[in-house]
C-alpha cells in the first residue's frame, strides 16, 4: 500500500530530477508502481497534490531542519553547526531540489508564494542564530549571505558540492570567532 507521504516523497524526487512538467499522475504512479486510483485516493486532483507537495517541501526542507537543529540544544553556534551538517548531508545523496523548486516558482504563483515563505523563514531562523553568535547588527546580512551561498551553490555549473560548502561555512564561523563579520 502506498501512503500519502510516499506520493509526496516521489513527487519531490521527480521534481528534482525532471522538473515541474514531469509532475503528472501517470509519471508518479509509474514510479510507485501503482494505479492512478491510488493517487486520487490521497489527493483531490493535481491542484490538491501541488498544495500538499508545497506543504511537504516546507515541512521537510525548512521546518524539519529547524526542528532537528533545535532538538540537540546547546548554543546558537552548536545549532548553526548542526543545521549545516543536516542540510549538507541531505544534499549529498539526492538530486538538487532547490533549483527545480525555484524554476517552478518562476512559472506558478502558488509555488512562488510558498518559496518566498520558505526563504523568509530560513533567513529569519539563521538571523536569530547569528544574532546570538556575533554582532546583532550583522545577523541579518550574515544570514542572507550564508543563505545565498547555499542557494547559489546549486545554480552554478558544475554545482558546488557539500564538501566545498562545508569549507565556506567553516570559514564563516572562523570569521565570527575573529570578530570580523
Amino acid at each position: 500500500m502506498v501512503s500519502r507521504r510516499d506520493w509526496l516523497d516521489v513527487g519531490l524526487r521527480v521534481l528534482a530530477e525532471d522538473g515541474a512538467p514531469a509532475l503528472t499522475v501517470e509519471r508518479l504512479s509509474g514510479r510507485l508502481g501503482v494505479t492512478k486510483g491510488s493517487f486520487y485516493h490521497h489527493f483531490k486532483g493535481m491542484g490538491g497534490f501541488k498544495q500538499d507537495l508545497l506543504a511537504h517541501f516546507e515541512a521537510e526542507c525548512t521546518t524539519g531542519y529547524i526542528e532537528r537543529a533545535e532538538q540537540g540544544g546547546g548554543t546558537a553556534r552548536d545549532r548553526v553547526e548542526r543545521l549545516m551538517r543536516l542540510v549538507l548531508a541531505d544534499g549529498e545523496d539526492r538530486p538538487p531540489l532547490e533549483p527545480a523548486m525555484r524554476a517552478w516558482a518562476l512559472q506558478d504563483a502558488d509555488v512562488r508564494a510558498a518559496q518566498e515563505r520558505v526563504d523568509r523563514e530560513r533567513i529569519a531562523y539563521l538571523a536569530g542564530l547569528w544574532a546570538a553568535i556575533g554582532p546583532a547588527e550583522d545577523a541579518l546580512p550574515t544570514a542572507r549571505l550564508l543563505y545565498l551561498v547555499l542557494v547559489g551553490a546549486d545554480h552554478v555549473l558544475p554545482p558546488v558540492g557539500a564538501a566545498d560548502l562545508r569549507e565556506v561555512y567553516a570559514l564563516a564561523l572562523r570569521l565570527v570567532d575573529r570578530g570580523t563579520t
